[in-house]
Formats: structure tokens, C-alpha cells, sequence
């Protein structure tokens, strides 16, 4: 599932008449390289949910058959996104029986989905990175491939992560975050988390989209 729903407050004015996922760098649109990336990690089947001008995404992508794969959405409205964790929930009768792996589309990233896993016992696996100067205090500790809601040092989550749908067994319809749910699962010891050491960008503002541009361009 690629996260697409955000309204991209912290970056207007451009995506006052565009989504933000379809904002483009180096010459392609955000979400695109999320799909190609999926793609060649061997995703065939793909949600995408959306609020904000969310039409323009599916008028974009379409059904996905021209990077081999079935694209479905999950609409949410004009006005209304579900935060992350409703966003999830409201797509999980399309995500199937078994774990799923979600990506925010407002990031860039080499993580190499791939090799990610869950194991059998566990409700999620998150990637965490360094953290970013925009948030230096990060968000969980990782610890021999554990995540915990407390302690230091503490790592950022990078917006890719896989799940269960038992995560959220308890959660009704709605708009909701997701990070509650992940904390009281890793007090639990339900969560596993890997340190991704490789290219993350938080695009989250129109300075850091121009500064990958100018990387990615170079």
C-alpha cells in the first residue's frame, strides 16, 4: 500500500493545485518511484489511498498495467483523509489475509523492500533511519532488531514498514494515527524493526524536494 492521502500543508503553495505525490523530481512524479521501485521488488498488486485532489492520481496511474502491476484505490474523500492509521484500516479488505507492506509516498528512498520480512509472531516490522535534522529526537529505539516506545538512542521511522491485520483487531472506522497502535504492540515485544543506513529523504517541504532534485539531477 502506498500512503497518498495527505493534504502537503507544509508544502504549499504547490500542491495547492497537485497532490503532493504527484509532484515531480527529476522528472517524475514522487509515487512514481515508489511504483517502479515496488515493481521491481516484485509487488503485483498495489492500494493507494487518497484525499486531496485525489482524482489526478488515479487519472496519472491509472490500473497500473504499464509497470506490471494491478493498482487499486482506496478513496477517501475530498476534505477527509483518515490520518495513517484509519487510511490503513479503512483499505484492509483489499490488502488481503497475510502481512502488507505499506510505504509513505512522500518520501524517497533505496530501501530495498525486498528483503524485508515479519516474523510469525510479530505484528509489525518498521525501518528506521538516522534521524533528520527536522526531527533530531526520533521516534523509537531499535535494539538487537527490536523497536521500543521508550529509551534512548532512538531512531526515526522512515514511512515503510510491513504489517498484520490483527494490528488493528480493535479499531473502528475513522480517522486515527498509527503510531498508538505500534507503541502499545511494541510493549507487547511485537515489533521488529531494521536500521536502513542507505538514501532516505524526507520530502516534506518545497526546500527538500529542491534539494533532491539537485541531488538526483547532479
Amino acid at each position: 500500500m502506498l500512503l497518498a492521502a495527505g493534504r502537503g500543508e507544509r508544502m504549499r503553495p504547490l500542491t495547492d493545485q497537485i497532490p503532493k505525490p504527484l509532484l515531480t523530481v527529476a522528472s517524475k512524479p514522487l509515487i512514481v518511484w515508489h511504483i517502479e521501485r515496488l515493481a521491481c521488488a516484485g509487488v503485483r498488486d498495489l492500494v493507494i489511498n487518497h484525499a486531496h485532489l485525489g482524482q489526478q492520481i488515479e487519472q496519472r496511474l491509472g490500473d497500473g498495467s504499464r509497470w506490471g502491476l494491478r493498482i487499486r484505490y482506496s478513496a477517501e474523500g475530498e476534505g477527509r483523509a483518515l490520518e495513517t492509521g484509519g487510511g490503513i484500516f479503512r483499505a484492509l479488505p483489499m490488502l488481503g489475509d497475510g502481512p502488507f507492506l505499506v510505504v509513505n509516498a512522500d518520501i524517497w528512498t533505496n530501501v530495498d523492500v525486498a528483503r524485508l520480512g515479519l516474523a510469525d509472531a510479530d505484528l509489525a516490522c518498521l525501518v528506521m533511519v538516522d534521524n533528520p535534522p527536522q526531527h533530531a529526537t526520533g521516534d523509537f529505539r531499535l535494539d538487537h532488531g527490536r523497536l521500543y516506545a521508550e529509551g534512548e538512542p532512538r531512531l526515526t521511522f522512515s514511512g515503510v514498514g510491513i504489517y498484520r491485520a490483527t494490528l488493528f483487531a480493535a479499531c473502528r472506522p475513522g480517522a486515527f494515527p498509527l503510531a498508538p497502535l505500534l507503541r502499545d504492540a511494541m510493549r507487547q515485544g511485537r515489533v521488529s524493526g531494521v536500521h536502513h543506513r542507505g538514501e532516505w529523504v524526507d520530502v516534506g517541504t518545497p526546500q527538500r524536494l529542491a534539494e533532491l532534485e539537485r541531488a538526483l539531477s547532479g
